[in-house]
């Protein structure tokens, strides 16, 4: 029995995952379904679509136990939705913010969420203010790109949002749960302007860039230490804590 279909099963079950084996080994994008979710899985070819599905739900990297309900989820860099999609089933009460700044990202992420109502996608990128912003294209592949701040005139140009109007516009007086792989721009979502959000935040799942752009962990790390967060490690991202808040209902 392979691994990849140990993990299947462990995620959606023996029958489903042997539908869903069957039809990876045979073509590991299109449409794939599972009777645990609400809906199926839109996955583009020749993209790391199936990659990102394999993160979410196979390695299971998002399955952590928080010593609190998580109500209000930010998912930054959502990509095609795959990590709302699974806050949505493991937190069946909470409302989530799915935050992605590509068009053709966020094309696949709307099919994706279709059936979670609860979860309010935007079209935006994430940063310290309320700008615009432009995508630069290195050659990267479709869930690994970066942006900069350019000129609302710019026809390129995406909206940008920052943590605390998502807060004022949901209503929300803290944040259950921040999930961040935003490309580097955590470098400047953590550089300046956090002292609203941060303290109100209680849980944050951070993968960071500083092999795309110096000074993201020092940025993080600088911002954190000045609230009473823990800190530890889950697959591929650090998990923080913040200890005065674990008790707030």
């Amino acid at each position: 029995m392979s691994s990849r279909f140990k993990k299947m099963t462990k995620a959606f079950g023996l029958i489903d995952a042997i539908k869903l084996y069957i039809r990876v080994k045979l073509k590991p994008y299109g449409v794939l379904s599972a009777s645990k979710y609400k809906g199926p899985f839109y996955l583009r070819p020749q993209t790391t679509d199936y990659f990102t599905f394999d993160q979410v739900f196979l390695r299971n990297q998002y399955n952590i136990n928080f010593p609190f309900e998580v109500q209000y989820v930010i998912d930054a860099g959502a990509n095609i939705g795959l990590a709302s999609v699974y806050f949505s089933q493991k937190y069946s009460n909470c409302s989530i913010v799915a935050v992605e700044p590509s068009k053709e990202n966020f094309e696949i992420l709307s099919k994706n969420i279709e059936p979670y109502p609860n979860v309010k996608p935007l079209l935006k990128g994430l940063w310290n203010k309320d700008v615009h912003l432009i995508i630069v294209d290195h050659g990267a592949i479709k869930n690994s790109f970066m942006v900069q701040e350019t000129s609302p005139n710019d026809p390129n140009s995406i909206s940008a949002i920052c943590i605390s109007t998502i807060m004022r516009e949901q209503g929300w007086n803290h944040i259950d749960l921040l999930k961040i792989d935003i490309e580097g721009s955590e470098k400047e979502v953590f550089e300046s302007n956090y002292e609203h959000w941060l303290p109100l935040t209680k849980a944050i799942v951070i993968e960071l860039h500083d092999q795309m752009k110096k000074g993201c962990s020092k940025a993080v790390f600088a911002a954190t230490s000045k609230y009473n967060f823990s800190f530890s490690i889950s697959d591929e991202n650090l998990v923080f804590i913040n200890e005065d808040l674990v008790e707030m209902p």
